[in-house]
């Protein structure tokens, strides 16, 4: 009956935290779904929902003697910087510093999150968004994710912003909020500067629960001012920049992660042309930017595709040029 009777409460919490149509949908299909392995989603095939599949792939790898060194280049964390110049920038947002964090699968990911910590406060920066995969599988319990990420959060500085990704139940909401994170349930933010302004908003997954909502998250945001958008995926890119958005941030693909010679992944998971699975990239006036992710998904390696950390730098078209 208590057990009852907590779930009760949470439903309750969640519905009155993102409405209950989308606290009904979404759990929903983390019920009915969540381990799906065909159909349901964005793409047919979810590589990251079989077991099997991952035994095989690690098996193989320990089989040709890399598995090791897979592992210890997933622990190797760059720092990548991104320059977005846009006329839209206000003048009080040239220079403004946003940490990317994405893909992190704390619980899976243990090295590259010691990495991660003896990297962060070296870093400046204004804000940090993370854009989703906190845990490793897609379905059964969240703590061990929480915590790594928990142990994370009192070396992120300033405002922390974030959405949720294909492997995150909306259960873990509360628990993320209660990080002082400012998730984005088809939201969006304002950001204040010298008495200007930029707006972040973000949607929820995409990819394998289509619960995002775009047109709700831009419900507010002005047409003409500079607008940001949070997506754990870059699937939705052209919604996006129909939108009226000037920057997708996103990541999801791994950028490949298990990469052929010159980068070339096997696979992104994703259903979108290749320039748009890693780094920098524009859709008609929108610049976009894909993590690969600082964690691993699947199997804990990485092959000519290492994990990153970004730092994502607005200039203001007109103050670059001078």
């Amino acid at each position: 009956m208590a057990h009852g009777s907590d779930e009760y409460s949470e439903l309750r919490l969640l519905e009155r935290r993102v409405g209950r149509l989308h606290a009904w949908q979404r759990l929903g299909v983390e019920r009915d779904h969540e381990a799906q392995v065909f159909g349901q989603g964005l793409n047919f095939f979810h590589i990251e929902n079989s077991a099997l599949l991952a035994r095989l792939i690690e098996y193989s790898l320990k089989l040709s003697g890399l598995f090791w060194r897979g592992c210890r280049n997933a622990e190797r964390l760059d720092v990548r910087r991104n320059r977005v110049t846009a006329e839209a920038v206000p003048a009080a947002f040239h220079g403004y510093a946003i940490l990317h964090l994405s893909d992190l699968h704390c619980d899976m990911s243990a090295g590259a999150m010691r990495a991660l910590a003896r990297i962060l406060p070296d870093l400046s920066y204004d804000a940090c968004v993370l854009t989703g995969d906190f845990r490793a599988e897609t379905f059964g319990p969240s703590e061990p994710a929480l915590s790594g990420l928990a142990a994370l959060r009192p070396i992120i500085r300033g405002p922390v912003y974030g959405v949720l990704g294909n492997h995150d139940s909306l259960r873990m909401l509360p628990d993320l909020e209660r990080m002082d994170i400012r998730m984005l349930m088809n939201e969006a933010a304002v950001i204040e500067r010298d008495g200007q302004r930029i707006h972040l908003a973000g949607v929820d997954d995409a990819h394998f629960y289509r619960a995002d909502n775009i047109e709700k998250a831009a419900a507010h945001i002005p047409y003409d001012e500079f607008s940001i958008l949070l997506s754990h995926t870059p699937e939705i890119y052209r919604q996006a920049a129909h939108a009226g958005f000037n920057l997708l941030l996103s990541g999801h693909t791994h950028g490949g992660q298990i990469c052929l010679p010159g980068g070339i992944p096997i696979t992104l998971d994703s259903v979108l042309p290749r320039r748009l699975g890693s780094g920098a990239w524009k859709h008609h006036q929108m610049h976009g930017y894909t993590s690969v992710g600082a964690g691993s998904s699947v199997v804990p390696v990485r092959f000519n595709c290492a994990p990153e950390v970004t730092l994502h730098v607005l200039e203001r078209l007109e103050a670059a040029t001078q």
